[in-house]
């Protein structure tokens, strides 16, 4: 094992923070000089750090982590391969710190009824949904519903939503374009192999559907007892989180693209 490897609480290996910067930043693909110009650092120091040469300030650390647009996760990361504590608290939704939040989310959740929104972890693991979304999960295999409930699995399997969704083909590109977004982001490993997994399922034929020539949202074209129904949806995280688990939730929530799916979802 290489000079310098710190272990966390688990004993698993975390590589030096001048590594992880270095990761980081080509990740971003942005050169020494313009990361440190943007970060007030000299690149020489820069470079130091980035080889071990010179160990960082917590300061400096946080600095660069919010230059980089590093998710709070791998800050607290950083942060112990340096030496440092972490700074960003990480609990469970389910801990009294977070009840604030969890009611929010919650309020969001049934206010949006009868239209259908659910609340979604790093790795889209379904952790709340409102009223609608259950009566629009109707066959689908049992087993795509035991928690937890992976919602791109869920829409992507031919087992789950893909055999009912008209236009499968463009709304698979959008969502793994999305997924495969999240990991440049994050370099998520879960998320990596999650998308090797969504690309190993059926391929639908292609030019089965084409998106309307002014549309400016992909949408999703479910069919339904009640009717094909016509949605776009939107994404909402919470401003300015300093807990991990909060930085990491996000709400989907789907709007009907036309009357006649408003009027069928305020059937269902």
């Amino acid at each position: 094992m290489g000079a310098g490897a710190k272990f966390d609480r688990m004993s698993a290996p975390i590589r030096p923070v001048g590594d992880l910067l270095r990761a980081w930043r080509q990740r971003r693909g942005l050169s020494q000089l313009h990361l440190a110009g943007d970060a007030g650092l000299s690149t020489r120091h820069l470079s130091f750090v980035e080889t071990g040469r010179s160990q960082p300030s917590r300061e400096m650390v946080l600095r660069l982590a919010e230059r980089l647009g590093v998710p709070l996760r791998e800050r607290n990361t950083l942060l112990v391969a340096a030496g440092f504590a972490p700074v960003y608290s990480q609990r469970p939704l389910d801990d009294p710190a977070l009840a604030t939040a969890r009611r929010a989310v919650e309020l969001v959740l049934k206010g949006h009824e009868p239209y259908p929104a659910l609340a979604v972890d790093r790795h889209w693991t379904m952790v709340a949904a409102n009223a609608t979304v259950p009566r629009l999960l109707t066959g689908v295999d049992p087993a795509l519903m035991q928690p937890p409930v992976n919602v791109l699995r869920l829409s992507l399997h031919p087992q789950g939503l893909a055999p009912r969704i008209a236009n499968l083909p463009e709304w698979r590109g959008h969502l793994l374009a999305r997924l495969r977004q999240q990991i440049d982001v994050s370099a998520d490993p879960v998320l990596t192999a999650l998308l090797a997994e969504l690309r190993g399922y059926p391929a639908p034929p292609l030019g089965s559907s084409e998106p309307e020539p002014a549309a400016v949202v992909v949408p999703l074209r479910l069919v339904t007892p009640v009717g094909v129904l016509n949605l776009f949806s939107t994404t909402t995280v919470f401003g300015t989180p300093v807990d991990v688990t909060l930085s990491e939730l996000a709400v989907e929530a789907f709007y009907p693209a036309d009357q006649v799916t408003a009027d069928a979802l305020r059937r269902v």
